[in-house]
């Protein structure tokens, strides 16, 4: 007999008066798995998270957690949990009363409630601190205590809202190593919504992308990186070099295309294109090869000399604005490589990629 999934959405809708938020989803997310759903502000991932911890009545569709569903559970008995981006920690009690709460609220005994708070202290790393007021913690360990308080309830499914967006930006950035080991080491299913595409990539077994109310595409995050299904998935994961252009002519999968600036460039076609048809070109900085003459470039299909007009530097995201030698300004942004930390204004340079690694889409509004 087949395991059911901790957590299965099945065409999931949900309407605002006219206003259509989440637009038939279905998901899947198998037991002790890390999946998020990234998305910009506005695009239904939320509605989604308050939809599975019963805060929001979906329009149609059904929620099952291990197999049951769930759309007449009140939210209080839903298998559930929910770490919220502020935490909601209770500044007038303790640590061990803080992740004890639920605990004492479901009428355990007070033995039974310390012997669970010293475990999960324990497991979080932060073991002997029961006595301490929240006030006295780092905005790391805060975040932890947080995860432990919904932890310490052994739900079978933790939604977390954005949790990590009121840290600051080195904290964050430690936190997303400390999360996915909390997830590991309490095997528990985790689904994670988030705007920043480096918290899903970095943490996430499998990643959906949603735009305007749909998943635009779901997979891991190398999928979605070097494999992108969409001009949007294209955009919104990583950073891209993009270009717009007209086709000139189709041959098998690899399209030639004119961009606006007047250069002609090879791509691989995703999706239906044709001659004259309006499409967005998307390649990845490291997709990039820099020479100093035309000829460390001849083996790549994708070719561009001119002058560096101005260096737009920013560490690995630096950027640089190519003045072609038809007198055209193309920005570009530069691979990851101190090879041409030299770079100045007005010095020669020469630009070349590959056609497959180059993505071609249908132009649309992203």
């Amino acid at each position: 007999m087949t395991t059911p999934p901790d957590l299965e959405c099945t065409n999931l809708t949900r309407r605002f008066g006219e206003t259509l938020a989440v637009d038939d989803v279905s998901f899947s997310v198998p037991a002790g798995s890390f999946f998020s759903i990234l998305g910009p502000s506005g695009c239904g991932k939320t509605t989604i998270m308050r939809m599975i911890a019963g805060f929001l009545e979906p329009t149609s569709g059904d929620i099952a957690i291990k197999g049951k569903s769930v759309l007449d559970v009140p939210p209080n008995k839903r298998p559930v949990n929910m770490v919220f981006q502020h935490l909601a920690l209770f500044p007038m009690m303790n640590i061990e009363d803080n992740i004890g709460y639920g605990l004492r609220r479901a009428g355990d005994s007070k033995a039974e409630i310390a012997r669970k708070v010293d475990k999960v202290l324990e497991r979080i790393g932060l073991p002997g601190i029961g006595k301490r007021k929240t006030g006295e913690l780092s905005g790391g360990q805060k975040q932890r205590v947080a995860i432990a308080r919904c932890m310490v309830l052994e739900p079978d499914v933790l939604l977390l809202d954005e949790p990590l967006g009121a840290l600051d930006l080195k904290l964050r950035e430690r936190m997303k190593v400390e999360l996915k080991s909390l997830q590991a080491e309490f095997d528990t299913t985790f689904v994670y919504i988030t705007h920043d595409q480096s918290e899903a990539l970095v943490m996430s077994d499998r990643i959906a992308v949603m735009n305007a109310g749909k998943f635009e595409q779901v997979g891991t995050g190398q999928d979605l990186y070097y494999r992108p299904e969409t001009a949007f998935v294209a955009s919104f994961v990583g950073d891209s070099n993009r270009w717009r252009g007209t086709v000139e002519r189709t041959e098998g999968d690899t399209v030639e295309l004119r961009t606006e600036t007047g250069l002609t460039m090879r791509a691989a076609a995703k999706g239906a294109t044709s001659k004259g048809a309006h499409v967005d070109i998307f390649v990845r900085p490291e997709a990039i090869r820099i020479g100093r003459a035309a000829a460390d470039l001849s083996q790549f299909d994708n070719q561009l000399s001119g002058t560096v007009g101005s260096l737009l530097f920013n560490g690995a995201a630096s950027r640089i604005i190519v003045t072609t030698e038809a007198g055209s300004e193309v920005e570009v942004t530069l691979p990851q490589s101190g090879e041409f930390a030299d770079l100045q204004r007005g010095a020669p340079i020469h630009i070349g990629f590959a056609a497959d690694q180059a993505n071609c889409f249908a132009a649309g509004g992203t």
